[in-house]
Order: C-alpha cells, then structure tokens, then sequence
C-alpha cells in the first residue's frame, strides 16, 4: 500500500434530460440515474445502489487481504448488502448496511478462524468505517 493520505478523483456530468454520466481518469464512463425510489427509471446504477455496491466490493476486498496476512486459504467470498434508506430527523439517510455473506474454504480449514477472519473484514472496511450508518454482518463458512 502507498503512504497515506491517498486521493481520489471522480467526476458527473449530465443535461437537462440526460443519465447522470460517471468518469474518472483511466476508467470507462457509468451511466447512471435516480432509482425507482425517486423517479428515475430502475434500469442502471444510481447512487444509492453504487453506495451499496461500494460496501460489499470493500468487504470482499477487505477480506482478501486480511486472509493474505493470515494466510487462510479460500475458494470463493459472496457478499449480498442491503442498505436501508429512511428519514432521521427529517433527513434522508442510510441508516444501517445488512451484510450476507457466505465464505468457500477448503476441507479441513479452521471454521473459527475464517469466522473471525470476515468479522475483522468487516470492522476495517474503509467504506463502512467513512459512514455514519451502523452495519450488521451475517456470516456462513462453506467446506468446497
């Protein structure tokens, strides 16, 4: 990893009637638009399904390099996030992230450490550690 502080570029861009259009330097540009929630047409990704998407890629991303460090062999990560939107004090507001995952390790890998593993994922992911909204993490480890 570089030294910290690390910084990150992303712009939006849109017309009147136009997808809100995602860039950042050297990647491809996201069209993106409201969710059905708010009017916009449930086809493409919005911010609040990318904010979704944000945490479950950081936790898998977390966990990978936290198995790494402790040298836990795995075969595959799932991670299903559900994030709830409600109104605190008459803000809108993520108030909480579900997290669903299910681990694949190897027969004879230690249940208890690839457990303690995902719980650690958790607690360092970036995403969620930027947040206000709490999150909830429902763990399965599967023997391939």
């Amino acid at each position: 990893m570089q030294d910290l502080p690390h910084f990150y570029v992303a712009s939006a861009n849109a017309d009147t009637d136009s997808h809100v259009v995602l860039s950042s330097e050297g990647l491809e540009p996201l069209d993106t638009a409201g969710p059905p929630e708010f009017g916009g047409p449930g086809d493409l990704w919005s911010p609040e399904t990318l904010l979704v998407g944000a945490v479950a890629n950081c936790f898998i991303l977390s966990f990978r390099a936290i198995a790494r460090a402790a040298r836990l062999d795995w075969v595959s990560l799932s991670c299903d996030v559900s994030g709830t939107l409600d109104k605190i004090e008459r803000v809108t507001q993520f108030t909480s992230f579900d997290l669903s995952v299910e681990l694949s390790v190897p027969a004879g890998t230690d249940e208890k450490k690839a457990l303690r593993l995902l719980e650690k994922a958790e607690h360092h992911c970036l995403i969620t550690n930027s947040m206000k909204a709490g999150t909830r993490l429902s763990a399965k480890v599967q023997f391939a």
